[in-house]
């Protein structure tokens, strides 16, 4: 019996589920510590199911707490960039693009340290030692422990930025130190700012954890406790401790994880319609399709494991307004204030809500309040709001053909009937927990993504062989069971502008979680 949890800005969503059954959701407000809306989003969905605290076997938790701190610049550290790559790899200085609060927020601690590799894996370089140790006594003395090291093609030598990482730790004894390697892909600049902002975050993540598991421990709950990974998968503990970073994308994720388990459908668009906003994703395989562009987190450029989403305007607190021009939906909402400031509640701002209950589509609050609006009105906003989502879903499709969406979030049934460019449009039962759901059925994933030259590996077909058997094992030393493991990606990337026979590997298996 597992508990899923999912942390977003208004709601704490939880659902209960075992054995592929829902038995329960609840909802409560998120609280700023987020913790105490954890303990009482638990004892909700508990007491709506009737089961106690020692039935639980699991907790799950996807949450918004170090993406927002971020975008908010608050809880962040001072870090250490450290870029190996001298005498090249200097054109475009760490931080070059980040904006200047963030910058200031973070220090301008810069070390360019000599050393590193080409594409191929030969050093054009060796490490500077010296200059390393140099670096080590000044971080010291400034007294910073977020320390983020990047190198020239990492993902092919990744054993350069594990030396210095051993150097640094030998002169400053107790450090956070993230690896680009660990968290990024191929392009430097991307890769770094992936490191730094996980840096950043290191405080905050031996913060955040322990309160959780503190939760739990006070409710009575003796159960393992994981956080949701951005592609859907879960990791433990420690892990997201070491790499906070990794959790930034974790409320779009559950959602299309949880829509593909409501719905039973493994390829579709998921529409996750909230208060504010609609998150639009596809659904690949089960799993959210991952972006093969670059993220943007706060204004910086980073390049690791993002599910491919798209924000619109759309929720059940957009203002709806009207002119000589047309309706006008949004982008301004009244988000968590819906209950006080939406006609149905007695308030006087006209909300996309309003023109739900208006029209039959929800129940909740006083209809008589909005029973003046006229029926042409009605009829005329309810196709802004369709026209608005077929546009964004046909950004989101990747090809011509129609395709399936499936409508969860607590504003999902502001959309009834067909829409332009789908095979048909699905509602779900418990649509409206569908992303602490995706959070509760999540499955353990292992990665690979690094550079391979298939003429060194023996061939094609061995090196593709050794990442997929590399993704089982990882995914089994996170604690997936061994029988259950499989690869669902697998993606080849050849590197056609250089020389060589090297290509970009991205392998992901899952397995179930073990016992």
């Amino acid at each position: 019996m597992r508990i899923g949890i999912d942390v977003g800005g208004t709601n704490t969503d939880a659902a209960l589920i075992c054995d592929d059954q829902v038995l329960a959701g609840a909802k409560s407000q998120t609280t700023e510590d987020v913790t105490s809306g954890v303990t009482s989003v638990i004892q909700k969905v508990l007491q709506a199911s009737g089961h106690s605290h020692s039935d639980v076997s699991a907790v799950m938790v996807g949450t918004t707490h170090f993406v927002n701190a971020f975008v908010q610049r608050k809880s962040l550290l001072n870090v250490a960039c450290i870029r190996i790559g001298l005498p090249l790899g200097s054109g475009i200085p760490p931080l070059v693009d980040w904006p200047d609060d963030l910058r200031e927020q973070i220090g301008e601690h810069i070390y360019m340290i000599g050393g590193g590799s080409y594409f191929n894996g030969h050093e054009y370089a060796t490490l500077d030692e010296q200059a390393l140790q140099q670096a080590a006594e000044d971080i010291k003395a400034k007294g910073i422990t977020a320390i983020a090291i990047s190198s020239v093609f990492a993902p092919v030598r990744p054993d350069i930025e594990t030396k210095a990482a051993e150097i640094l730790n030998r002169h400053l004894g107790t450090a956070y130190i993230t690896l680009s390697h660990q968290v990024g892909g191929i392009g430097l600049v991307e890769r770094e700012n992936a490191a730094i902002i996980n840096a950043s975050l290191q405080a905050l993540s031996r913060k955040v954890v322990p309160s959780l598991h503190q939760a739990l421990k006070e409710l009575g709950i003796d159960a393992p406790l994981y956080l949701s990974h951005n592609d859907g998968t879960l990791m433990s503990t420690d892990y997201a401790m070491q790499f906070p970073v990794m959790t930034c994308s974790a409320g779009p994720t559950n959602s299309i994880r949880g829509a593909a388990f409501l719905s039973g459908l493994e390829e579709a668009i998921v529409v996750d319609i909230g208060g504010t906003t609609s998150d639009i994703g596809g659904l690949s395989k089960g799993f959210p399709r991952e972006t093969s562009d670059a993220s943007d987190i706060g204004g910086v450029r980073t390049n690791f494991s993002m599910p491919d989403v798209l924000s619109i305007g759309l929720g059940g607190g957009t203002l709806v307004k009207h002119d000589e021009q047309g309706i006008i939906l949004g982008p301004e909402s009244v988000g968590y204030q819906l209950t006080e400031k939406a006609m149905i509640f007695g308030g006087d701002v006209l909300t996309t809500s309003d023109i739900a209950v208006a029209n039959g589509q929800m129940k909740f609050g006083d209809a008589s309040l909005v029973s003046h609006l006229n029926e042409e009105f009605i009829d005329r906003v309810c196709q802004a709001m369709k026209s608005k989502l077929e546009s964004a879903i046909d950004q989101l499709k990747i090809s011509a053909e129609p395709i399936p969406v499936i409508l969860v979030g607590g504003g999902a049934h502001l959309i009834s009937g067909e829409l332009k460019g789908t095979s048909r449009v699905i509602h779900p039962t418990n649509s409206d927990v569908a992303n602490a759901i995706g959070a509760a059925i999540a499955q353990v994933g292992g990665r690979v993504k690094r550079l391979f030259d298939y003429q060194v590996e023996g061939g094609r077909e061995a090196a593709l062989e050794k990442a997929k058997q590399e993704a089982i094992n990882n995914a089994i030393n996170a604690g997936a069971q061994p029988g259950t493991v499989k690869v669902i990606e697998l993606e080849e990337y050849p590197m056609t502008h250089v020389q060589s026979h090297a290509v970009d590997v991205k392998v992901k298996a899952v397995g179930q979680l073990g016992e």
